[in-house]
């Protein structure tokens, strides 16, 4: 995992809302796009983002193309974070 992209693709309010609404269950590019007032290709393009910093799973079914939540490397972020809050106490 590049924490780089991934620090990257979180930094942006509208990544992290698609990831929050992924919580739930997968959810195709079309009923991620319904929550937002913006185009389907600027939905596209955060998504894009979202895959290439391993964020999000994408497969598709028929003529769709669905999203999931990568938890194994919001996990893996969490530790990372949660050994840094551990650190040095003085």
């Amino acid at each position: 995992m590049s924490f780089g992209q991934t620090f990257k693709a979180l930094s942006d309010p509208v990544r992290r809302e698609i990831l929050t609404l992924l919580k739930t269950g997968r959810m195709s590019a079309g009923e991620i796009g319904s929550h937002f007032d913006m185009t389907g290709a600027t939905i596209s393009y955060h998504l894009s983002i979202l895959k290439k910093a391993d964020l999000v799973h994408e497969s598709k079914y028929k003529n769709f193309i669905y999203y999931e939540l990568n938890t194994s490397v919001v996990e893996e972020l969490m530790a990372w974070l949660s050994n840094l809050k551990g650190g040095n106490k003085a």
